[in-house]
């Protein structure tokens, strides 16, 4: 997963970049996973008097002063590689890891459709450093499917990382170019903020349903609201032995806007969580959600959503463990910064953050902003183990609801599960609409159903990429396994021989 997750950032440099979060959930044979936060903190300088100082009312989406938090996800690295080692597992070294990403950096890769229209929108923004525009707008040109993208700076950058590892990023030979850069882009990141930084391992959380245990990421990710659906749902189900998939929706998508309520006044960096976090996750507090919801009528949701771009990414080795892995920069691009000398894009998470003192992730030095990332897994009690997750911002809890309700409770095959017409509740990238979008396939079977119980719907084309990019891979305990990509993403889903029957 460290190999891919440095190619990844070549291959898909709108989605994700080294210069943003990653989130790991290392799932062993047997026991508990381990869950990893590589999530970069605020600078120590982020706060609203310094924004105020120079003009801005809010946090800029572009440019430096969006460029206000760490990049977390080198230094996840050398803690996934810490826990192998504890784990007795052979690590392969740096240089071998790291090999293909400084090849295709240097030798190029092809662009693709989605690249082409993130290349679009940044164009269209006027948007974007000088570094970005040469890199990925050379000549005021947006590329075009199918050309060869670059980035030997970048190639050089990860080279040098395999040689000295994550040091060099953060209290190293890196250090002073990154940190300049972003200092010259108008960044309050600082020597300090970078020197000071760890990657940490953190307790996952864990949601017991019938048959299975299901794991995910704590604060500040929203993995508590992935987890809170499922829940709900699970007691909705309960009540609706024989539900129609009209119904299964329905329930589906109101257990969705009780668990967003509870994730938008609880999440926010871990250190400044209320005192009722402990409980979320508990029975009673789950039976309660339950019992607001209405079966037949569709609740009222008047309200903003978070949007991201993002990349998921699973693992199962020959030995039964799995890794289930995310990455991003929040938008597109993240923050368009491209440093000077490294090729590399730097993130904008800190939008997550508001300038309003009383808000529950309001902007404090040296704290996480409220994350969408959250990869998730399921340990069954027939034997089977899952890794599965998604891109797509506000949709990630959504649509991994979808995913594992179909595999687990409907019996519905992995691949299937996840390319069948999916749902998506509330607002994404450009679009003003609170409204629940439908893909065309299951309009066509519930749409007006759902619109007689109150939704506001909108049917959106088959398989359109705001539903996320999801993947999944089950092992069963005859060691068979299943895995699946999104036909919505450009994304695989493979089985290497070569690398021990990885998937």
């Amino acid at each position: 997963m460290v190999a891919a997750s440095a190619a990844i950032a070549v291959a898909y440099p709108h989605m994700n970049s080294l210069g943003g979060d990653g989130f790991w959930l290392v799932c062993p044979p047997q026991g508990e996973p381990i869950a990893i936060d590589a999530c970069g903190y605020s600078a120590a300088a982020a706060t609203p008097q310094w924004y105020a100082e120079r003009g801005l009312a809010a946090i800029p989406g572009r440019g430096g002063a969006a460029a206000l938090c760490m990049g977390g996800t080198v230094d996840g690295w050398r803690v996934a590689r810490e826990v192998a080692g504890e784990a007795g597992l052979a690590v392969r070294p740096l240089p071998e890891l790291l090999a293909p990403a400084i090849a295709m950096a240097r030798d190029g890769i092809e662009v693709t459709t989605t690249l082409v229209a993130a290349c679009e929108k940044l164009a269209a923004e006027d948007s974007g450093s000088d570094e970005f525009r040469r890199l990925f707008l050379p000549g005021g040109v947006v590329p075009a499917a199918g050309d060869t993208l670059r980035n030997p700076e970048l190639g050089d950058f990860i080279a040098t990382l395999a040689r000295e590892g994550s040091e060099a990023f953060y209290r190293g030979s890196l250090t002073g170019t990154l940190q300049a850069g972003l200092a010259a882009a108008g960044s309050p990141l600082a020597a300090e903020d970078f020197a000071d930084y760890r990657a940490r391992r953190v307790a996952p959380l864990q949601l017991d349903i019938d048959g299975a245990q299901l794991y995910n990421l704590p604060a500040p990710t929203q993995g508590v609201a992935s987890l809170l659906i499922l829940g709900i749902y699970q007691q909705l189900r309960e009540r609706l032995p024989q539900a129609r998939e009209v119904d299964r929706v329905h329930c589906l998508v109101e257990a969705t806007k009780h668990a967003f309520a509870v994730r938008d006044a609880q999440v926010c960096d871990p250190q400044h969580l209320s005192p009722d976090w402990a409980g979320l996750l508990q029975a009673e507090h789950i039976a309660a959600l339950a019992g607001e919801v209405d079966g037949e009528r569709a609740a009222p949701w008047p309200r903003e959503a978070a949007h991201g771009d993002t990349v998921w990414m699973g693992a199962l080795d020959d030995q039964g463990w799995m890794v289930s892995f995310i990455q991003s920069v929040y938008w597109e691009f993240g923050s368009a910064v491209v440093i000077p000398g490294t090729g590399l894009v730097w993130n904008n998470r800190g939008l997550s953050f508001s300038l309003d003192p009383d808000h529950v992730n309001c902007l404090r030095p040296r704290c996480k902003p409220f994350h969408t990332l959250n990869p998730a897994a399921a340990r069954c009690a027939d034997g089977r183990r899952m890794v599965y997750g998604t891109m797509g911002g506000e949709g990630q809890p959504q649509t991994q609801a979808a995913l594992f309700s179909r595999y687990y409770w409907e019996d519905v095959p992995l691949a299937e599960a996840i390319a069948d017409g999916r749902w998506l509740l509330g607002r994404t990238w450009g679009d003003s609409d609170n409204d629940l979008k439908i893909e065309e396939s299951l309009f066509r079977r519930i749409g007006d159903e759902l619109a007689a119980r109150g939704h506001a719907v909108k049917c959106v084309p088959q398989h359109v990429e705001m539903m996320g990019h999801a993947g999944a891979i089950c092992l069963s305990p005859d060691a068979s396994v299943e895995a699946a990509s999104d036909p919505r993403s450009d994304g695989a889903a493979l089985h290497s021989v070569a690398a021990g029957g990885a998937a």
